[in-house]
């Protein structure tokens, strides 16, 4: 799954695809991986914006942001997600994706990810400050001083790069995006049902 943690159809699309695992446990077996997207490359790493202006300026003032947020809002509810956009702070991800691929590697990154995406749009947090980060780390059970170490390092930093790289040279344009079994493409936060259709047809192609 091709994600960026401050992406409301990221999360959004993340639950109804949880919910669709859900649905389709024990008759197909899923191994879900994250890889890094990032909506603003450009946002200040040590400088988090209020949502409201981040999007008044994307998208053309702050009435069209308004309207953007309640209908993510709305949408989020329908899948049982409480956004507080009102509270969310937009933020530089790299250092973020850089976690998400160090959990890979210890299990928890399903965790992570979804820690992440509370951490921003419920908690209200800084998810570019290394502090929050080690935090949120620690919530899902991995090792805050091992964390802070890894934060304060350049580790990661390539493979994350090489993953922003990838999804750029294979069209890759807009979050969520879910590559499967390497060939199917499905854009976007789809519903639950066309994610059990898909899963369930890949799986008695295999």
């Amino acid at each position: 799954m091709w994600s960026d943690v401050v992406c409301p159809w990221c999360y959004i699309g993340k639950r109804r695809f949880d919910d669709a695992v859900e649905q389709l446990r024990g008759d197909v077996e899923v191994d879900i991986t994250y890889a890094a997207y990032q909506l603003d490359p450009t946002a200040p790493t040590d400088q988090p914006t209020a949502v409201i202006d981040a999007y008044a300026r994307k998208f053309g003032g702050l009435e069209r942001a308004q309207q953007i947020i309640d209908q993510v809002t709305a949408t989020a509810a329908q899948s049982g997600l409480e956004f507080r956009m009102d509270v969310a702070l937009r933020a530089n991800t790299l250092l973020a994706h850089r976690l998400l691929w160090l959990a890979q590697a210890t299990g928890t990154q399903q965790s992570l990810e979804e820690r992440l995406f509370k951490a921003y749009f419920v908690d209200g947090f800084d998810v570019g400050d290394r502090n929050v980060l080690a935090d949120c780390a620690a919530d899902v059970g991995m090792a805050r001083p091992a964390v802070a170490a890894f934060l304060d390092s350049d580790d990661g930093t390539e493979e994350v790069h090489r993953q922003l790289q990838f999804a750029a040279e294979h069209g890759i344009a807009a979050v969520p995006t879910y590559v499967l079994n390497g060939s199917w493409s499905i854009p976007g936060a789809q519903d639950t049902e066309t994610f059990v259709r898909v899963l369930r047809r890949i799986a008695q192609q295999s």
